[in-house]
């Protein structure tokens, strides 16, 4: 197992999936490793509970670099829940086809 993976687990399962995630989609292996090795320093700045906090909105948003983390770190993000997304259209409006328009 890598170094990184390992030190990700010791931080926390939001941390350990999202590098793991990170380390498998990556064209190159050296832009994961850099991205995963950012984040993981992060936790000697913000902790390590804000750091797993992070990388549990990372994952529920669907971002997957290091900019993101520390950008939800940076602006406290961390200690929000994310918005539930509406199984509603967001704008209801006589213009705006619904999903049975074409069927």
């Amino acid at each position: 197992m890598d170094a990184r993976a390992l030190q990700a687990r010791r931080i926390g399962p939001n941390t350990s999936a999202l590098v793991e995630i990170i380390l498998r989609e990556r064209p190159h292996p050296e832009q994961g490793f850099r991205s995963c090795r950012g984040i993981l320093n992060l936790a000697g700045s913000y902790g390590r509970e804000r750091l797993e906090a992070a990388c549990e909105r990372a994952l529920v948003v669907g971002t997957r670099s290091y900019t993101s983390v520390k950008s939800i770190l940076v602006t406290r993000l961390d200690r929000k829940r994310p918005d539930k997304a509406a199984d509603e259209p967001a704008i209801v409006h006589d213009n705006i086809r619904g999903g049975d328009y074409y069927h």
